[in-house]
């Protein structure tokens, strides 16, 4: 049996569920708001449970051809360097979850996603606006005037996903009162730091300050994200130009070799982190939400692409052998898996403790969206 799937938004989830759901033998479009793909963003930080998920998708080898491979996942006090936590990755995690974390630029994650799909599924310039329902069928409004009716629509547009306001009427995330700044610098400039090959957490004395920097491009450049304490945001536009300046003077109490990395910074990206409450539901008649529509989360564990990854295996697997009379219970099924565990990793990302000391990630590196139960 066979489904016609709508998804708004063609980002890592978006994607993502467009490969799995046609891999269960369904129908799919995915409408993408911007006019082309660009080359934008910079960071995605793949752990072992959404590297697991992605080689059954049929890009993990490409992954690989242009990612890093962190060989620890290290903590360390911001000021005096102190290491409090380290969990060996690369091969030890592959061995233990089945996949190694991979470090790479989203734009190759995104190319890598979109070459497993045939050109005319993705339709470009096509901003969703609203939805509506019809008994067996949802029917996605775009700006353009022109709309599209499906049996399932699939919201994967994001923390301002218009599908998830049609459903849910209007609401605004919650500024955390932390702004990140997010830099890239060839790893050449940096030789003779340690740990330059692995995943290393600089924990400041609040919860605001922090460093995080890790390899991309098969090492070649050394990624840096780091946040600060901000009253509000009243800047238009998310990410905006930041000042190298500013960051360094912040972290001036900072480690010799945590302030020698920011040294490196040339210029910065910053952009405010917002979140919201987990949701009670996310399916209503013929339409559910999938990643940041559903479960947007501040970045302290790096999962907001891995759970929209798993959100699409889940959802693909609850839908396989699905007809419109049974659309209903698999949503059920797929909702029932997904919100106990994007809540859980919400709840703990903002309390931004993660891996601080200990070194037990067993709950979310081995979690396997294509065997876990579904009730």
């Amino acid at each position: 049996m066979s489904l016609s799937i709508g998804i708004c938004g063609a980002g890592i989830g978006g994607l993502s569920a467009a490969i799995a759901l046609r891999q269960a033998g369904h129908t799919v479009r995915v409408f993408e708001k911007t006019a082309a793909f660009n080359r934008v963003g910079a960071d995605i930080n793949l752990t072992p449970n959404a590297v697991f998920a992605l080689d059954r998708l049929g890009v993990g080898s490409i992954l690989r051809e242009n990612a890093a491979r962190p060989t620890f996942r290290i903590s360390r006090d911001g000021e005096t360097g102190e290491e409090t936590s380290r969990l060996p990755m690369s091969s030890a995690a592959e061995e233990k979850y089945g996949a190694p974390q991979l470090t790479i630029h989203r734009a190759d994650l995104l190319d890598a996603l979109r070459a497993q799909l045939p050109t005319d599924v993705i339709s470009f310039d096509k901003e969703a606006t609203g939805l509506v329902q019809q008994e067996n069928a949802a029917t996605i409004t775009f700006a353009d005037g022109n709309d599209a009716r499906f049996d399932l629509v699939v919201a994967a547009d994001g923390i301002h996903s218009a599908i998830r306001t049609a459903l849910w009427g209007p609401d605004a995330p919650k500024y955390t009162g932390m702004v990140s700044y997010r830099g890239t610098f060839p790893r050449m400039q940096a030789n003779g730091l340690p740990d330059l090959d692995a995943f290393t957490k600089w924990w400041g004395e609040i919860p605001e300050k922090q460093i995080v920097v890790f390899p991309l491009t098969l090492g070649k450049e050394i990624f840096v994200f780091a946040t600060l304490p901000q009253e509000d945001w009243s800047e238009e536009g998310w990410t905006l130009p930041g000042e190298v300046a500013d960051l360094q003077k912040a972290y001036a109490n900072f480690h010799p070799d945590a302030r020698a990395l920011l040294d490196k910074l040339t210029e910065v990206t910053r952009s405010a982190l917002h979140v919201r409450a987990p949701m009670a539901q996310w399916a209503d008649g013929c339409a559910t939400l999938l990643g940041d529509a559903a479960h947007p989360m501040v970045p302290f564990m790096a999962q907001g692409a891995c759970m929209a990854i798993e959100d699409a295996v889940v959802l693909a697997r609850a839908l396989n052998g699905s007809s419109t009379g049974m659309l209903a219970t698999a949503l059920a099924h797929y909702e029932a898996e997904r919100k106990p565990r994007t809540a859980r990793v919400q709840e703990s990302s903002l309390a931004n403790d993660w891996l601080k000391k200990g070194s037990n990630a067993d709950w979310v590196y081995g979690y396997d969206a294509w065997s876990t139960p579904l009730n």
